[in-house]
């Protein structure tokens, strides 16, 4: 009867991509949010990988986990090996469809930044299909399937800086009409977004012997933060590029001639290779021409 050769079979690979991901993050919980799976499935693949190799390949201690020397001698092999990965996926994606464009940047920008600028990208690359998604943090590009990466970020020589962003409260012209020095806000609601520190950075900066502590409801997504403004409900702190357009139509009104920079900009990025993909270039230099920044790197 014929005999199997005793040939070692290939281990998951959901297992390797696991234990890629947190060797190069330094977290399981970071891996998963990365491979979008739960920090148990991330878990237990790896401890699958552990036992069937006999040998473990991370410590489990209070703060985290941490590489044992094993794991350390082998990450790199891995993490070589799943760029090289990620760069075929790239080039079989790039020549099976190469007019399509995925940018990927953050709710408030996609939603308020974006979005309206969309139509007029269409009608400038009429042949090129240009896909959105929305995430709260920036990708690894290495590791995702998307071509330009559209953040808020500090100036960086690998990022295009697209606008420089400036705060300014805004409101409607009904509210503003009772607010004339920046001590009038104690007076009124004053709408914030959970996450960012906006009121803090601008407070510091306008009223340096005062400060605003925001009384009225907060969000967790800035687009309705900006639509309670627009209802009347409070004094929002403005990011000028995302509100602009309610200004221009007078909905919305700026009570103080005191505009503070965010110490932040509009910044775009993609991997080096892009740079010979001419739809993700044209998609690149029409972003810089609807910002009116400068040429994406």
């Amino acid at each position: 009867m014929p005999v199997a050769p005793p040939f070692s079979r290939m281990p998951s690979l959901n297992a390797l991509r696991a234990f890629e991901a947190a060797a190069r993050l330094g977290s399981f919980r970071h891996a998963a949010e990365e491979l979008m799976v739960t920090p148990g499935a991330v878990t237990a693949q790896i401890k699958a990988l552990e036992a069937e190799y006999g040998a473990p390949l991370f410590q489990r201690q209070a703060r985290g986990v941490e590489l044992t020397a094993l794991g350390v001698r082998v990450a790199p092999g891995f993490i070589a090996a799943f760029d090289a990965l990620g760069d075929a996926v790239r080039e079989l994606r790039r020549h099976a469809a190469p007019r399509k464009v995925h940018v990927v940047t953050s709710p408030a920008l996609a939603q308020l930044w974006l979005a309206p600028r969309l139509v007029g990208l269409r009608a400038v690359l009429s042949d090129v299909d240009i896909s959105l998604t929305a995430l709260e943090e920036p990708p690894d590009l290495k590791r995702t399937p998307f071509d330009i990466c559209l953040f808020y970020g500090a100036p960086d020589p690998g990022c295009a800086t697209l606008w420089d962003e400036m705060l300014l409260p805004v409101c409607t012209p009904a509210l503003a009409e009772r607010l004339v020095r920046p001590e009038d806000l104690a007076g009124v609601n004053c709408i914030s977004d959970v996450v960012w520190q906006d009121w803090k950075i601008w407070t510091a900066a306008a009223m340096p012997t005062g400060h605003v502590v925001p009384t009225g409801p907060g969000y967790s997504l800035y687009a309705i933060a900006v639509q309670e403004a627009l209802a009347g409900a409070g004094v929002l702190m403005g990011r000028q590029s995302l509100v602009q357009p309610h200004l221009d139509s007078g909905a919305l009104v700026a009570p103080f001639d005191l505009v503070v920079p965010l110490g932040l900009s509009i910044t775009a990025w993609m991997l080096p290779e892009s740079r010979k993909d001419r739809a993700v270039i044209a998609v690149a230099e029409a972003l810089r021409d609807a910002a009116g920044g400068v040429k994406i790197r």
